[in-house]
């Protein structure tokens, strides 16, 4: 996969995100969560474009490591949202939207492995 068609990955993770928090009640509860899910689920498509034009090797390590960072937060937040039952008849989108966020979570972990044995 190239750098361009995984920012577009990243960015249709993003989209999936925004419909999940639209679907989200208007409670407490629901506005906690979705707050919450739609920063760290959006943030990995905004950093990326920003490790794309990363002023060193440094600098890009560093911003892949908080893409993988909210990443994991996005996807303790979904098995949060699936457990409580927030969204109600939404278990297929869900399932769909964590095995997403857990490839996304596989390719990160595996570039900075490969950045680290550089």
């Amino acid at each position: 996969m190239n750098q361009q068609e995984l920012e577009d990955r990243l960015i249709d993770f993003g989209v999936l995100i925004i419909k999940i928090v639209e679907l989200m009640p208007s409670s407490k509860a629901g506005n906690h969560i979705s707050g919450q899910l739609v920063r760290s689920g959006t943030a990995p498509a905004l950093i990326y474009g920003e490790a794309r034009a990363a002023e060193s090797r440094r600098d890009f390590i560093h911003k892949i490591k908080l893409i993988l960072k909210e990443l994991r937060e996005s996807l303790i937040t979904l098995k949060l949202t699936q457990k409580s039952a927030l969204i109600p008849n939404s278990l297929d989108f869900l399932e769909e939207i964590l095995a997403e966020n857990n490839e996304l979570v596989s390719i990160f972990v595996t570039t900075l492995k490969s950045l680290n044995n550089k």
